[in-house]
């Protein structure tokens, strides 16, 4: 690591092994260390005891350097309370209303879903049979198959893995191509790769990634939907920047959940407990 004003050069236990201009280094420039790794694409930092530190706790987000995937993706700050970001994720049917252009339609919001939890994570899954596909999927498929898209069985199954990750397996096969039962061959497949940074009460950073397994080599198509979820995920900034205003504008306010809301519930239900369980026991009793 490289300090970018002055050039002291540090290793990876946080020592100075170099300062520009002299031969001895002062042992009293040192910064904060902690355990980095590099996966995914994404940079893993681990910010508390050092020794309970493990490589496995690392969300499976292979997707993004998977070769039988096309990935990419960005980081935007977001204006909300990291949570508010997890419960956007967890209940898709927001796309009805936020997202018409593209990936919404009224299907979304009438489909019936299934949630399940476990110790660390939660599903949500919706399918949604023989309906009409959606802008950004109809485009997709005729892409792929060169052919006017049909009515098509469009699947969302998304999964929170505690404390701030969330995959979401999506796309769309014509209807009767046995996309339910397991076959995709037909469809088009993607997934959506999320995972937020908290940085203080009211900002986050959110990253994420669009991954395909189709027309692999076509760059430009990687780049066209990099640009499109990115314009949808503008479109949820707005959204959530306005709730987290809304929160300021109205502190000790009641959260009321819709059944919508299951997927969220238990997402932070998992993380409160995990803070609990870090919390001092003094603190945890009183």
């Amino acid at each position: 690591m490289v300090c970018g004003y002055h050039g002291l050069r540090y290793d990876s236990h946080g020592r100075c092994i170099h300062m520009p201009s002299q031969e001895t280094i002062n042992p009293a420039a040192r910064v904060p260390a902690m355990p980095v790794a590099e996966r995914h694409r994404f940079i893993w930092v681990w910010p508390g005891d050092p020794a309970l530190a493990d490589l496995a706790l690392i969300p499976d987000m292979h997707w993004n350097r998977d070769p039988a995937w096309a990935a990419d993706g960005r980081t935007i700050k977001v204006a909300c309370n990291y949570k508010l970001v997890l419960d956007n994720l967890m209940d898709l049917t927001h796309e009805t209303f936020v997202h018409g252009s593209s990936i919404g339609q009224a299907e979304v919001a009438e489909a019936p879903f299934t949630t399940t939890h476990g110790l660390n994570m939660v599903e949500v899954a919706r399918w949604m049979i023989d309906i009409p596909a959606p802008p950004l999927w109809s485009a997709q498929l005729q892409r792929k198959t060169g052919v006017p898209t049909g009515r098509v069985d469009r699947w969302q199954i998304i999964r929170f893995e505690a404390p701030c990750t969330i995959t979401i397996d999506v796309g769309v096969a014509p209807t009767g191509t046995g996309a339910p039962e397991g076959d995709r061959s037909q469809g088009v497949n993607g997934f959506v790769l999320n995972t937020v940074t908290p940085e203080t009460e009211t900002t986050c950073h959110y990253h994420w990634a669009f991954a395909r397994n189709y027309l692999l080599s076509e760059q430009s198509l990687t780049t066209d939907l990099r640009e499109g979820v990115a314009n949808i995920f503008r479109e949820d900034e707005i959204i959530l920047e306005a709730q987290q205003q809304a929160l300021n504008a109205n502190p000790g306010k009641t959260f009321y959940n819709l059944n919508i809301d299951a997927g969220a519930v238990w997402s932070r239900r998992l993380i409160d407990g995990l803070i609990d369980a870090e919390r001092p026991t003094a603190m945890a009793a009183e």
